[in-house]
């Protein structure tokens, strides 16, 4: 069995066995779910709802008011509180629509109902994904109806599932490859209807063997498609470095996209949500959220619906640590640091880490020694040290002659760096 990979990167602390073994659990929401109508990379989407109006599950609250935006759909039923500007995760604002749970979850006609995706046309596919809101849910947010309208499909050869899930301590993928594997198989299948040409790979890091063993097993009888097996390095789940291990070719600079090499690249997360959108006429409304950290008493992977308080969360996990404490959405690497645990879990948010005493406070940094190990690591082959001092200087037309947006913001430098100074800042 061969192991792929890529040029560059780094082997942080893993700190999966966090909640690796742990089954998916359902946390259900309380009294209040907030909705963001910006939970993905485009316009927001346009709120349809006003203070009053009741809902139901599965309903469109707000409409995708772009060709690169996507719908929001409620996940409870209940009345619409207010449509508001509300704090993010962040600690910025964006227009919320509010709404107060009624705790009997009276859903739509037909969720839930089963589809025969192979009486559907490729067109037809990307309308009820985009109905359903699905965008990409690795943390990037790309509205995946759009991922899967490339102006040129036949020539598509590849279909990756990202199954690698590099960042440490999340394990919100790995928990779905083991549980839901029929269902990304599926979502995989629907997604190879659209392109009859292209080959179905899933994707996942040797640190994984439960999961490489039960997709196997899942895609034994799969002409066309096969479970890929990358070596463990950070970051692996990067699309291009993705598609660097398994196919061998290389995504073009920026404006430079996979569908350039024949390729589209779908998270596992993502996977399940296109199977769940086609194939059993469910919009986005929930999804599964690793909550961790080593000072956590009960780390967890949460069944979520979109809209509940990431509080909520961390409730069912045993509730914050003591001591000095730093909140991520996401992972170390590329997580945000966040300043309001009261706001919503969106469809972005694959995990929670809860980081304490030393992981939680920065190093002060030093001058840089030259030592080049943040060239050795970067992924994209940049130079990350000259970055830094140019941008620090100001000299950005230098910047981008050193092609600096082909920096993925992994970390991979900064993480490498033993003067610790902040490059990727």
């Amino acid at each position: 069995m061969s192991i792929a990979t890529f040029r560059g990167g780094v082997h942080p602390y893993e700190g999966k066995d966090l909640s690796k073994d742990l089954p998916i659990k359902t946390v259900q929401p309380k009294k209040e779910l907030v909705f963001p109508m910006g939970q993905h990379i485009g316009a927001p989407a346009t709120p349809i709802v006003a203070k009053g109006d009741k809902v139901l599950v599965g309903q469109k609250i707000g409409e995708a008011s772009g060709f690169i935006s996507a719908n929001i759909c409620s996940s409870v039923s209940g009345t619409v509180k207010a449509v508001e500007p509300r704090m993010l995760l962040n600690g910025s604002q964006a227009t919320c629509v509010v709404i107060e749970n009624d705790g009997e979850y009276a859903a739509i006609e037909g969720l839930g109902e089963d589809r025969d995706y192979t009486k559907l046309s490729a067109d037809e596919i990307r309308d009820i994904v985009k109905e359903a809101g699905v965008v990409g849910m690795g943390g990037a947010g790309f509205p995946t109806n759009v991922k899967l309208a490339p102006k040129e499909p036949d020539k598509i050869d590849y279909i990756l599932v990202n199954g690698a899930e590099c960042e440490p301590y999340l394990t919100s993928d790995y928990r779905q490859m083991l549980e839901r594997s029929e269902e990304i198989v599926g979502g995989l299948k629907v997604i190879l209807h659209i392109f009859d040409k292209a080959k179905g790979l899933i994707c996942i890091e040797d640190n994984k063997p439960e999961a490489i063993a039960k997709m196997q097993e899942a895609v034994k009888d799969e002409d066309r498609i096969e479970v890929k097996v990358l070596k463990t390095k950070y970051p692996q789940g990067g699309e291009k470095q993705l598609i660097a291990a398994v196919t061998g070719r290389q995504v073009p600079p920026p404006p430079g996209l996979p569908i350039d090499v024949g390729a589209v690249v779908c998270n596992a997360s993502t996977t399940v949500a296109v199977y769940r959108a086609v194939q059993k006429r469910m919009p986005l409304i929930e999804r599964v959220v690793t909550i961790t950290g080593k000072g956590l008493r009960e780390p967890k992977n949460l069944l979520t619906r979109m809209g509940t308080p990431v509080m909520t969360l961390v409730e069912a996990a045993g509730g914050l640590p003591d001591g000095e404490l730093k909140a991520i959405n996401g992972g170390p690497m590329m997580g945000r640091a966040m300043v309001n645990l009261g706001s919503p879990v969106t469809k972005g948010c694959s995990g929670i880490t809860i980081l304490s005493g030393r992981d939680a406070v920065r190093r002060a940094p030093s001058q840089c020694i030259k030592c080049a190990k943040c060239v050795s690591a970067c992924p994209m082959g940049l130079e990350p040290y000259l970055l830094a001092t140019v941008s620090a200087h100001g000299d950005f037309e230098r910047v981008e002659k050193e092609d600096i947006m082909s920096c993925i913001e992994c970390g991979s430098c900064q993480f490498t760096c033993p003067s610790n100074r902040p490059m990727l800042d």
